[in-house]
């Protein structure tokens, strides 16, 4: 029992107190309303495409829409191949083809949400990493009609980190609050974490458990995440996301050596 009144009491304030929290400030800045007509516009964090020349990835994070903000952020990935005018972006959706090649901004505001940079290259680290990413997006299996899911998935964020997955030893995890990261979308429950510094266990995306170097220690509830990251101190929390040290330090992020001749 004792054990039980303790487990009882970590998830009251690890899970439901933040997502209170979360839900107390969505109300009170009446994220809410609105979204038909809400702000889709470019949120100056790219530079012009025309008038830049290296290479560009990108993945960011923002709220999604209505009420789903409370808990959950949408992902989506955008890159520009050496020389390029313009950037592509690619988003996974419950409308249309699930796979949604510049339906937006390519650093657009999600509903009127500013997005976050989870991730960043340029340069001849960016130009090495976009043949694999375009691999991967090519050969995503939930790629037909009727394949999203919302919840546990896939959905947009698995759709992002089945690619990421993709590119071994990258270094990046994706933001606590993006449900569905954890899907076993190759139908495997436990896998290698995308850095290859630890371990995923995903029971169907309903729940798991992460331990790796760069990911941190995390364990996931009914898609809702809580966890701690020694490697870059900070806690995380549902809907609360990441409190702490950036999961990265800038925007040049060296690639892997085993993708610089693929």
């Amino acid at each position: 029992m004792p054990w039980l009144k303790l487990g009882l009491v970590l998830f009251l304030v690890f899970f439901l107190l933040p997502l209170s929290i979360s839900a107390g400030l969505y109300y009170a800045n009446g994220t809410g309303a609105g979204w038909r007509t809400a702000d889709r516009s470019s949120a100056g964090l790219l530079p012009p495409a025309a008038g830049h020349s290296p290479a560009v990835v990108r993945v960011f994070a923002a709220p999604t829409v209505r009420w789903r903000g409370i808990f959950a952020t949408h992902c989506w990935i955008v890159f520009k191949p050496e020389g390029a005018r313009s950037y592509t972006r690619y988003d996974y959706t419950a409308w249309g083809e699930p796979i949604r090649m510049n339906g937006f901004e390519p650093d657009g505001r999600w509903f009127g949400a500013r997005p976050d940079t989870v991730y960043a290259a340029d340069g001849a680290a960016a130009a090495a990493l976009i043949p694999a990413m375009q691999r991967a997006i090519e050969s995503y299996a939930w790629r037909n009609r009727g394949d999203y899911r919302a919840w546990p998935g896939p959905n947009s964020n698995t759709f992002v980190a089945a690619v990421l997955d993709t590119l071994p030893g990258l270094g990046v995890a994706l933001p606590p609050t993006a449900i569905g990261k954890d899907f076993p979308y190759d139908g495997r429950w436990l896998r290698p974490t995308q850095s290859g510094t630890g371990l995923r266990l995903s029971l169907g995306g309903y729940a798991g458990l992460t331990l790796g170097w760069v990911e941190g220690f995390e364990i996931n509830i009914l898609g809702a995440t809580a966890g701690l990251d020694l490697r870059r101190p900070a806690i995380k929390l549902p809907g609360l996301g990441r409190i702490g040290m950036r999961g990265q330090d800038g925007p040049a992020t060296p690639v892997p050596e085993a993708l610089r001749t693929s």
